[in-house]
């Protein structure tokens, strides 16, 4: 199987969370008969790449993958952020439509943020962990939202728009090359999204690059507790669905010290294997992958 490149999965991941934020593919179930399903049903057809959706079927060998587009989650997205550690509370203080119920965890839970603080969220999607962060530092901190995709960046800001919200901006640009200067940020947060870059040790080195001295990192991801076989490295559908492109452990590891970074806590949660059987069900993918949470600090100048 021919390797998948950094400009095809990019591309891929742009195009995937763009259908999801038009409601295609993810989120709020989509009718069948939605001009984008249609489209991608089309191009799953023709051989091309469709948007790579919530759900699947195992392939005969049992190792890779065949989407099923457009069925849309079991959950609802409340439900799903419940399932992650988002609160009642916190769910119902959202603008209708911040949470598209995508995520692997609650960054919220180990940020830690303080009244005043600004804040910088990789791949921000619809806004819901810029809306939480903005009600946690306060009309005197600021929260920044970054994602790579037009559609959300336009969704966020239509939600920003309902609320009123004046401490939260949202920023289309590449978490690679992160729109946001030097030295300017207290904490990063980020939530299922770092697996989705091809270009992960730069990711780190822009987070790094933008952080102030003693700033942190507090991130939900995926990662690999075991090898992945070829044929799910290369896998279109779980790249996009969160699960082909994570990182192992000691990878991870290697990426934040080289690029500088100190108190380096990594901490896989073995218990969501449940919920990520739901995402392929009848795959393996649940024996190669677990959620995890990333914490690590800049260290002081």
């Amino acid at each position: 199987m021919k390797p998948l490149n950094t400009d095809q999965v990019r591309e891929a991941v742009r195009s995937h969370y763009g259908k999801v934020a038009e409601g295609c593919c993810g989120g709020p179930a989509p009718k069948e008969t939605d001009a984008c399903c249609v489209a991608d049903a089309e191009a799953k057809v023709a051989g091309e790449d469709g948007c790579g959706c919530d759900t699947a079927t195992p392939s005969s060998d049992n190792n890779s993958v065949q989407g099923a587009c457009c069925s849309g989650p079991a959950l609802s997205p409340d439900e799903t952020s419940k399932a992650l550690g988002y609160s009642s509370g916190e769910l119902a203080s959202l603008p209708e439509g911040a949470n598209l119920g995508l995520g692997c965890g609650n960054p919220q839970a180990i940020a830690s943020i303080k009244q005043g603080e600004t804040v910088l969220d990789l791949g921000s999607g619809a806004g819901i962990d810029c809306f939480l962060a903005a009600k946690a530092t306060g009309d005197k901190g600021f929260v920044i939202g970054v994602d790579m995709t037009p559609e959300m960046i336009s969704k966020a800001k239509l939600n920003a728009e309902k609320t009123g919200v004046q401490n939260v901006e949202f920023r289309l640009g590449e978490i690679e090359n992160l729109p946001a200067a030097d030295n300017s940020v207290d904490v990063i947060i980020s939530n299922c999204v770092i697996n989705l870059s091809p270009e992960k040790r730069k990711v780190y080195s822009e987070a790094f690059r933008v952080l102030k001295p003693g700033g942190r990192i507090a991130v939900s991801d995926i990662v690999l507790t075991a090898a992945l076989p070829e044929a799910l490295q290369n896998d279109l559908f779980l790249y996009t669905g969160c699960m082909a492109g994570a990182s192992s452990l000691p990878d991870i590891e290697a990426y934040l010290s080289d690029t500088g970074f100190g108190n380096i806590r990594i901490s896989p949660k073995d218990e969501s294997r449940d919920f990520i059987r739901e995402w392929v069900p009848g795959s393996k993918i649940a024996d190669y992958v677990v959620s995890a949470t990333i914490e690590a600090t800049k260290p002081m100048a």
